[in-house]
């Protein structure tokens, strides 16, 4: 159910029930795009039936979904539409169209394109833990997540979000395990990681499948390189990809989670018991690792080449999300 997750602490004090959340859901649901709108957002049916619940309670976990459509019209195709009206134009009236007409034009090429432009279609999974005041979002895209925060904190009154900090910074730490081969209790070093230098070079390395217990990763650390991914394995149930702004990516289930449930136990309510399960457990081990959790709204420090006393695990410093420049993470 759930591969990517941003993490939000829910301030304290926010009181709603499910039929309180509901309304607020049906304010905004997700409808398509008309023949000249370029995006639409909203909320649909979690269990993905027609006219059902926008929030779904299983197990006192509440799971949303937020959907969104844009229409995809290609910029050369917009700028040959406007230069046939700039031609038109000049051809007309002897005259060449100034900045602003340009900028006209270009606005009514995009409704005359609208029309007949493709789709694209996202969703994401919500997860309101009010037990654990967590939001989770299950993007790798800030900008996603900014979109779908925002609308809440529009739609609830009273609840407002803040990212989950740590004392430790997920880079420092993650410098401190792959330097001493000494991963956190409970968690284990996978086989993949991606280290960046600090310089202006930028330089980039990365391993995937690769063993990552080898002097060469610690001569990478010790020369300055900064990890930005790593993965990890979690009490041997879950597997994910830490990034360096306390992201998790590529989250996978393994088979000792299924090793309980009977072969024919599938459907929604199964699904988000064992997705909620899991990670309502990782999410605090995941927390104590890197520190424990920070006062919201501490700024983190800027980074800097791990020292000898940064592999070592004593530079630390609050986790906050840096600024997504992933290509694949872009919003539509």
């Amino acid at each position: 159910m759930f591969k990517n997750l941003i993490v939000y602490r829910i301030a304290p004090g926010w009181q709603c029930d499910l039929t309180q959340l509901e309304e607020a859901l049906a304010r905004a649901p997700f409808l398509e795009c008309g023949a000249t709108q370029e995006r639409s957002v909203g909320w649909v049916p979690p269990r993905g039936e027609a006219h059902g619940l926008l929030a779904e309670s299983v197990a006192g976990q509440w799971i949303l979904r937020f959907m969104a459509e844009a229409k995809v019209v290609p910029g050369s195709v917009v700028a040959r539409r406007v230069k046939e009206k700039a031609d038109r134009i000049e051809q007309e009236t002897g005259r060449k169209p100034g900045k602003k007409e340009s900028k006209e034009l270009k606005d009514e090429a995009m409704l005359d394109l609208l029309p007949m432009a493709f789709t694209k279609q996202g969703s994401m999974w919500v997860w309101i833990d009010q037990a654990a005041r967590t939001l989770v979002l299950d993007t790798g895209s800030q900008a996603r997540a900014d979109e779908v925060v925002s609308l809440l904190t529009e739609a609830l009154p009273g609840f407002a979000l803040a990212l989950v900090h740590t004392h430790t910074s997920p880079q420092a730490a993650m410098a401190h395990w792959l330097a001493t081969q000494e991963p956190p209790a409970g968690f284990s070093v996978d086989r993949e990681c991606e280290l960046k230098s600090a310089d202006e070079a930028k330089a980039v390395v990365r391993y995937a499948r690769h063993p990552l217990d080898i002097e060469e990763v610690q001569a990478h650390i010790a020369a300055g390189k900064l990890p930005t991914r790593l993965a990890l394995t979690w009490d041997e149930r879950v597997s994910f990809v830490l990034t360096e702004g306390l992201q998790i990516k590529k989250l996978a289930f393994l088979d000792t989670v299924f090793e309980d449930k009977a072969a024919d136990d599938g459907g929604f309510d199964t699904d988000v018991a064992i997705a909620t399960g899991e990670v309502s457990r990782l999410l605090p081990d995941l927390i104590e690792a890197l520190g424990g959790e920070a006062q919201p709204g501490v700024a983190a420090p800027v980074s800097a080449p791990i020292s000898a006393s940064a592999a070592s695990g004593s530079v630390t410093g609050p986790a906050t999300a840096p600024v997504d420049t992933d290509p694949d993470n872009a919003p539509f």
